[in-house]
This record gives C-alpha cells, structure tokens and sequence, in this order.
C-alpha cells in the first residue's frame, strides 16, 4: 500500500533531500519548494523518519479539501475517514499555516478543523478525542493555499532536527543548526568522501554540531537513533514491531560503524573515558572553553566519544591538529583518504564578534593549508574566506530563506597562504604568527603594542579600569579600541571594544575592509584577550545621536568599575556601551561638586553622572531621559551602588519640556549635569527635532532658570564644530565657561575635541 507523504527542509536543500529519500528506498520522489512530494509504503516512511537528517518533518497526506470558507473547510475536514487515521488512544492537536480572503486566522482555521475531526469521531467512535497542545500522539497539519487546503499527520511529532544529542540548555535555534550542518554536509558531498575513508577536522567547531553530524555519517548512526517520542505513534496503523526491527537494524549499523574506526569493543568503554587520540578520525577544536565543554557534552550525548575528539585551539594549533588526525589509524582499519575540513563561521549571526569571526576563519584556513592533497573544504557563512585561499570558491551553495539563509562555499585547493607577522607577548609567551590580508597590518600591530603596553601602565597606576587604547593612531587603520575589564561576577573577564570609523569614498572598499579584518585579528593577539570578548562596531561620522542608536546585535550586558562605582554596560548591542570613557574627568568634577547639592541629569542616559552626584553626597537627584530604556539602566545602575531611595528620582520626559514645567513649578537645583545628543528626531518628541548646535540658547536659558542662587551647570556636547552662542546667552544672562580641555583624560589627548564641556552659571547683575 502505497500512500502520499511530504518531507519538508530547508529552502534550497529540497534536490539532496529527494536524493536522501532515494536512498531509503523510494523511488516516487518529487522535489517540490521547501521539500520533496514522495509515494511509498508505510516501512519506508518509517525509514526516513528515522535516518532522514535533511528533512525538517515528514508528513502523511490525508485529504485535499476544499477551502473557500469556514463551512466548506469543517465539510470536507469531516468527510476524511479519520477513524482510519488516528489511533484509538491518540490525543490531539492541530497546526496550521496559510490564509486566504476568507480564512485570515491561523487559530480560527485550526479550531475548525479540531471540531470537524473531533465531531468525526465522536459519531464513528461515541467519544471525542483528548486535546493535548503540548504533547499530543497525533498533530495533524493544516496548509491553506488559495482555496483548497492540504491536511496532513505529521509522522515526525517534534521536528526531526531537534537532535536527541542537543541538551536542555542549547539556545532555542540549536534545531536549525543541526539542519545547517546537515545541508552543508550533504552540499559538500561529505558522505561520498566518508565512504572513501576520509578524515574530518572543524577547526572553529563551536558547539560541535557539524562534527556530530559528520562522525554520524561517517560511523552510520541514525538520526533519530536515540528518540523515544514520534508523531506516527498516533497513527491507526502504526505497526510496533516493524518500528522495533527498523531501530534494532538502525542500532547494529552503528555499532559496526564504531568498531570500524574505534575497534570492536568501542561501545562496551564507558562514555566518559577519553578517546584514544592516536586512532580519532573526526575532530573539533574551539579557542572557548565553554564551547569546547558543549560540544564534547553533544558528542558524548550521540555516542560518539571513542571516535571523535574537541580540544581547545585556535589558528596556531589547528595545522598540527590536522596533522594529527591525517596520520591517525583507526583500530577498525579504516583507509584513510583525504581530508574533510568544514567550519560553520556563521558570520551574519555574530556580527558583534567579528574578532571570533577572523579567528575561526584564521584557523580554517591553517587547518586547510596543512591538509593532505586532494583533500576538501567548506566553509558556511563565512565573511571573507575567500580572500584568505586567493581563489573563487570551487562551488557555491544557498539554503535557507530570509534570516535563516546559509552560504557554503566549497574549495579544492589549499590557500595560497597571506603575509604572516610575528606579534610578542607582553606577558612575556611565546610569540604569535598571525596571518594578515595587508602586508601594512605589521605597522598596525606595532603601534597596536607600544601604544596598548604604555597605556595599560598608566591605568594600573591611576587606577583605571576602563580606558581607550587606540584612536586612529594611524590614518589608514581608522578604529577605536576600547579596554574593560570587568567587575563583580565578571571580573576576571577583560574585553575590547572596536568601533570602524568608516572609510572615505577615495579609499578602496576592498582594501579597507581588509584592513578592518587585519585589526580584528591582531588587536585580541596584541591585548590577550579572547576573540570572543571582542565586540566590533562599525560607527559613521555623521550627524546624528549616535549613542542613542541601538546596533542591532544581541545584547552582551557586564558590569565594570570606575572611580569606586559599579556600572552596567552593553558592549554588543548598542553602539555606545552605556558608559561614556571620555567623560570620566566630567564625572569625577560632578561628583566633587554635588556635597549637599540638589542634583538634576538632563539627557541622562544611564544615569552615570546621577551615581557619581548622589556618591558625592547629593542630598537628592534627579534623573530625566525621554527613553524608558535608559531611565530603567540608571535605575540599575542607581542601585547596584546603593542609592534606591525616595530622594533619587527618575523622570521620563522631553527634556525641554520638562523644563519648562518645573520651571512654573518653581523647582531649583543646586548643581545640573547636561549632556544632550547631537542630534535627535525621536518619535517621542513627535514632529520635533533636536540639533545641539541650533537648539543650545534656548537649553541653556532653561537650565539657568532651574539653577539656585550659586548653582553650577556643567553643560557637555560630543559636536566637534560646536561653537556657544556667547552673545546671545550673554544677553539672556548665561555665563559660560570653556573648560573642555581640562576634562579630556589622558587616553584621549590624541582627541581633544572628542568632546566640548563648559561651566554653566546665572551671570551675575551689574548695577
């Protein structure tokens, strides 16, 4: 009895999934968008259910109906012979996806597929079956297309790339990794080559999901091997003993595989014993050791631990490593062929650690250069690989659509090999050879060094924590390089942060990002620190309040200390971290002018100058910003230093309204910080917008009116053009000072009009 099913994947993978369903077996098979259309008998079904790697979920076609609206839908729904598809004991659930002009509602069109089938078999069977949301024996899937709608079980119950290696805690998109890997595998043609007894090195393995994949293929173990739970156990005709026979089969090839590279008593050592190295084939490292424990967790958890090995290493280790598993011999006698070297760079997804990004693609193109002859490699979602082997890639391959869209690029030849430099280690290591684009990145690294080993000097004796290392020192390496070091429970924990001024229109693009990826290899050497504790940015000289944009990118919240207050910063998802390096002088004279004061913050942002005010000893403080994001971070960081009391208060407003408010309400402040963006047009302040330079006067002639008697304003802008208006605040009675170049700490002196600060007070009357 042949019956119709359809194997649903990722978007360009549909050609070597139909290939994958051949070889279980079927021979109807029709790639179709996002999958394959297949006919077959129920044992073959069962097959691909549990060796399929490629398909995300295999579905059994019960009915096409008509979808022309709710009536017809319910009709045709209820006139499936649902009694001859779910089991007696099957509880339910109902998916659907698709809509059309008279079915808009997901949720609506799935209730009414439910009552149509529960009505079923409530007159087949007297009794409606159970409705189970979150477990059900049988979810069945409904697609709207037009105005016919395809109802399917799906075979599958939970997707079939949720891994049974994966565990508890890996991240929500951990599946779809296991179908990248997988596609990439079968894109690259890794099961040809693992029959041929090839080695497999990932170099920059991550979590270890491409070298799970690889040794399954290689050691034929099953996909689903390790699942209990599976949506055809709902079915009418589920036939037990036949999926009994299908995992014993599925079992005694894995074994086989095992002992064919690990010897025959492999599955009898404990899973927690190391592998023997000298006999490993398939190996990973990683230069993170958290990532390094995850994927030996997801190896171990697949069974494959005497067979496949991930260790700590980076650009440096990965030739010597791939040396090693060349020259490994399997107790099993497996020929070794040429090697498989494959690395999922992923970097769409880390655009916030582009330094990770240059290390894994460093040490996939060592690993590749140190490759036997004939020997294979791929890349997936790599940024600039190419560049590193000098040559178009042998073949290009897409899967996924829109955020989830995959690049792997296949070469067949070993990198030509870039300009390699010699980098010293400050604490006194052994040198570094990294490899650069740019035969002038050497000049970078130098200046890099000199500049960092001064600084770093000058930190540890004024006792700063958090300081700018580098700042365009040299034209054509135009970045600011950034140091934190972290406090509290990140301490311990020192990160870079790299802002890419942008290149001007004279400069080759391809030369400059070359550059810019020279210095995301270089600065973690140079600094010691982890790739993946350095956070790159890429930041335009523009009009614009550059630190009230957000990056886009996933949030990397720390803490830090400075001038003994403890502050919370994003050095990843925001193009400024929270706290503002260049103003630490600014902060410490707050601080030094608030004994006894009534503080107020204007554009406070995150509230850093109100920590160092109420510190000073502030009798009260408060804090106004226009964005509810930004008062909640001060709030934060008001209390990790313990000021959470009723007299410091948070205001969300506009601030040139609010100043006019409190104005009327005759509200004075001893001592006022204000600190305005450049520009502003936030949707908040509706129509209006904001320009430090044409909006100044009439700031300023606010903040005077809120000073008391005596009372100081200490005004700071980040427009380097920025020119008072000195007659006309004279003539509103503004006195104001420039004191800009007393506030510039030394790590910016390379920089003086990284900011304008002046002392603000009401000019006194003459008689």
């Amino acid at each position: 009895m042949e019956l119709e099913f359809f194997a649903s994947c990722l978007g360009g993978l549909e050609r070597v999934l139909a290939d994958e369903l051949k070889s279980f077996g079927i021979e109807r098979v029709r790639p179709l968008g996002g999958g394959a259309a297949f006919f077959c008998e129920p044992a073959r079904a069962l097959r691909a259910c549990l060796w399929s790697r490629l398909a995300s979920r295999i579905m059994l076609v019960v009915g096409r109906v008509n979808a022309g609206d709710a009536d017809l839908l319910y009709a045709g729904v209820y006139d499936i012979a649902w009694e001859d598809v779910l089991s007696e004991d099957a509880t339910m659930a109902v998916r659907s996806h698709g809509s059309n002009d008279e079915l808009r509602n997901t949720r609506f069109t799935a209730l009414k597929v439910k009552d149509a089938i529960a009505d079923r078999l409530r007159i087949k069977r007297g009794a409606r079956p159970d409705v189970d949301s979150r477990s059900p024996r049988a979810s069945i899937d409904v697609r709207i297309h037009d105005r016919r709608a395809t109802v399917s079980l799906d075979f599958s119950g939970e997707a079939l790339n949720h891994r049974d290696y994966l565990e508890p805690d890996d991240k929500e998109d951990a599946p779809l990794a296991c179908s990248k890997a997988a596609g990439a595998l079968a894109l690259a043609g890794w099961s040809e080559r693992a029959k041929q007894g090839a080695a497999f090195v990932d170099p920059a393995c991550r979590d270890g999901v491409l070298l799970v994949e690889a040794a399954s293929i290689a050691c034929d173990r099953a996909a689903g091997l390790g699942r209990e739970r599976w949506g055809f156990q709902g079915w009418a005709h589920y036939d037990e003993g036949l999926w009994r026979s299908l995992v014993d089969e599925a079992r005694e090839r894995f074994e086989a595989g095992i002992a064919r590279f690990a010897g025959a008593d492999a599955l009898e050592a404990p899973q927690s014993a190391p592998p023997d190295l000298s006999c490993v084939c398939f190996a990973g490292a990683s230069n993170s050791s958290p990532a390094v424990s995850r994927a030996r967790n997801h190896v171990r958890h697949a069974g494959l631990r005497q067979v496949a090995s991930v260790e700590i290493g980076d650009a440096s280790s990965a030739g010597p490593l791939v040396v090693r598993v060349a020259n490994a011999k399997p107790k099993g006698g497996v020929s070794q062929g040429a090697m498989f070297v494959v690395s999922d760079i992923d970097a769409q997804a880390r655009v916030d650690a582009l330094a990770h990004v240059q290390s894994d693609e460093a040490a996939f193109a060592a690993a590749a250069g140190a490759a036997p002859a004939g020997s294979l490699f791929a890349a997936v979602d790599a940024n600039d690989v190419a560049a590193r082997f000098g040559v178009a890639p042998l073949a290009t391959y897409s899967m996924g659509r829109g955020r989830a869209e995959s690049t792997v690029e296949v070469f067949d030849a070993a990198p030509r090999g870039g300009t390699v430099i010699v980098i010293e280690d400050l604490a006194g290591g052994a040198p570094r050879h990294v490899e650069v684009l740019e035969p002038a990145s050497d000049q970078f690294a130098a200046r890099l060094r000199k500049v960092f080993k001064e600084r770093r000097k000058w930190a540890a004796r004024e006792g700063v924590t958090c300081y700018r290392i580098y700042d365009s020192d040299l034209p054509d390496y135009a970045v600011a390089i950034d140091w934190y070091s972290g406090s509290g429970d990140a301490r311990g924990n020192n990160c870079l942060h790299i802002a890419e001024y942008a290149a001007p229109a004279s400069v080759d693009a391809g030369k400059a990002r070359r550059r810019w990826n020279d210095v995301l290899a270089i600065a973690p050497v140079v600094c010691g620190v982890r790739p993946d504790h350095v956070f790159s940015k890429r930041r335009v000289r523009e009009k614009g309040g550059g630190q009230y944009r957000n990056a886009g990118m996933r949030a990397y919240p720390t803490t830090v200390d400075e001038g003994g207050y403890r502050f919370e910063v994003d050095l990843a998802g925001r193009l400024d971290t929270g706290l503002f390096l260049d103003h630490r002088i600014t902060r410490r004279l707050i601080g030094e002018a608030a004994e006894g004061a009534r503080f107020c913050n204007l554009f406070a942002y995150t509230g850093t100058a109100s920590v160092y005010a109420a510190g000073g000893g502030a009798v009260e403080t408060t804090t106004v910003d226009l964005s509810q994001t930004y008062l909640d971070w001060a709030r934060r960081n008001m209390a990790a230093n313990g000021f959470a009391g009723t007299e410091h208060r948070f205001e969300r407003a506009d601030v040139l309204r609010w100043i006019t408010e409190t104005r009327r309400a005759k509200a004075r402040f001893d001592l006022i910080f204000v600190d305005p963006p450049t520009f502003s047009n936030s949707k908040a302040m509706g129509k209006k917008t904001w320009e430090v330079q044409r909006d100044h006067v009439e700031l300023l002639i606010g903040v005077v009116h809120l000073l008391a008697d005596e009372g100081l304003a200490i005004f700071s802008c980040n427009l380097r053009s920025f020119k008072p208006d000195f007659e006309q605040l004279a003539r509103y009675g503004v006195e104001i000072e420039d004191i800009s170049l007393d506030t510039i700490p030394l790590d910016f002196s390379r920089t003086p009009k990284i900011h304008k600060c002046y002392r603000v007070r009401r000019a006194e009357k003459r008689s």
